[in-house]
């Protein structure tokens, strides 16, 4: 059975572990409450560029020496960044836990930030940049975000743009590290078979040792902005995504909307898989998903379409948005909530996403939610619930459309509608 303990550093950073005794390995993320959303227009990119960085050298280990250890090992050593966080994360056996505390300290303590290593991985940034605009399932998903909040950051990619990561300095770099990598920003989450105490003091020892050096700054909320954006290229499928504003991930209502939007296009059983796929045939990929920050939420649906089946297609998500804002039988809720129970259930059979279950509750909520809890709030969700909440989620009116290929606007129906 697992147990959740709680601990705060000697600099103030907290420590949250689950104890899962019956598995072989931990899982540590060392999270950062920092991501593209506090960007400045000509820093971004700048947090992803510095999740790359710590990879690439310290005062006691090379890039290659780092991925030697942890590989010697067969453990994992990865990061990613997101709009509102960055984490850094080893998954390791048990056995191995003190090194994997180790090397996520050294990298995130003493890297060196070599102008050369620098360099060398600005370049490869930029392959990235390249390899996501080749990508056009992957690039609209950024066109549809800068569509809907425009210049806001949350508009702006987590990569950055070719312009953005080729003129930042390392100067810049030290700066915004300097600023946001605090005990005031960190978090540290750890799941597996591990003690919490012995962690803590292993932790002690180096994160502890982190000085506070903290920089203040300002996340004022978007205003979405429904429109239109067509990006022609030559392309043998459109790829869109049309949106609404949602609910923010913190907001009491959360469980009707992840219910909503599993009924809407979260999976094959769902209204639009059945619709446009399977009963019409007008697209291979069609799924809906939700985006939810602290204060802001999006509700999207992908399509990969044909160019002569893009605005039939687009005409007929929207009339989905209204068919289900008119009401849900019962028996589809019910299989609604079975599949996000078994989902979320099915998630948490492994340390790595436990270990980021604990963190994105302690970011969002500031407390660890109980299984429990979340599957009794789904099960609470009535019909009439969903049916309030799509009737003022899934505004027409609100709607914005990005897509990119062989695109007209002409024969789109009027999205500024309301229903």
């Amino acid at each position: 059975m697992s147990h959740i303990e709680t601990s705060t550093l000697k600099n103030g950073i907290k420590l949250v572990t689950e104890e899962m005794p019956d598995i072989g390995s931990v899982t540590i993320g060392v999270w950062v409450q920092v991501g593209s959303r506090n960007e400045s227009m000509y820093e971004n990119g700048i947090s992803h560029f510095i999740e790359h960085l710590l990879f690439k050298g310290t005062e006691r280990r090379t890039a290659l020496d780092i991925a030697r250890e942890i590989e010697s090992v067969g453990g994992v050593l990865n990061a990613f960044t997101g709009k509102e966080y960055t984490c850094y994360y080893a998954r390791v056996l048990a056995k191995d836990t003190p090194l994997s505390v180790d090397l996520l300290s050294d990298i995130f303590i003493n890297s060196t930030f070599d102008k050369n290593e620098m360099e060398k991985e600005r370049e490869v940034i930029l392959q990235e940049i390249k390899m996501v605009e080749d990508t056009p399932d992957d690039i609209i998903h950024d066109i549809f975000s800068k569509t809907i909040w425009k210049d806001h950051p949350l508009g702006r990619p987590v990569l950055g743009d070719y312009a953005t990561v080729s003129s930042i300095k390392r100067e810049d770099i030290l700066s915004y590290f300097g600023r946001y990598y605090s005990p005031q920003t960190i978090l540290i989450t750890a799941a597996g078979k591990l003690r919490h105490g012995e962690l803590l003091r292993l932790l002690d020892r180096s994160f502890g040792t982190i000085k506070s050096r903290f920089g203040s700054y300002n996340l004022d909320p978007p205003n979405p902005f429904p429109r239109i954006c067509l990006e022609k290229r030559n392309l043998e499928q459109v790829h869109l995504c049309i949106g609404v504003p949602a609910l923010p991930q913190v907001h009491h209502d959360r469980y009707r909307l992840y219910l909503l939007n599993s009924m809407l296009g979260g999976g094959m059983s769902s209204r639009l898989f059945q619709e446009i796929r399977e009963k019409r045939g007008l697209a291979y990929s069609i799924y809906s998903y939700l985006n939810l920050r602290r204060d802001v939420g999006t509700l999207v649906v992908y399509a990969g379409t044909s160019e002569g089946s893009f605005s039939t297609v687009v005409s007929l998500i929207l009339k989905e948005f209204n068919k289900i804002a008119d009401g849900i039988d019962k028996s589809e809720l019910s299989m609604a909530k079975e599949q996000l129970m078994g989902n979320i259930i099915l998630n948490m059979e492994s340390s790595e996403n436990r270990m980021t279950k604990l963190a994105r509750d302690m970011i969002y909520y500031g407390r660890v939610i109980p299984l429990d809890e979340t599957v009794s709030h789904i099960k609470a969700v009535k019909t009439k619930e969903i049916k309030r909440l799509a009737e003022t989620t899934l505004d027409t009116s609100a709607t914005s459309l990005a897509a990119v290929g062989r695109v007209k606007k002409k024969g789109l129906p009027d999205l500024g509608k309301r229903r």
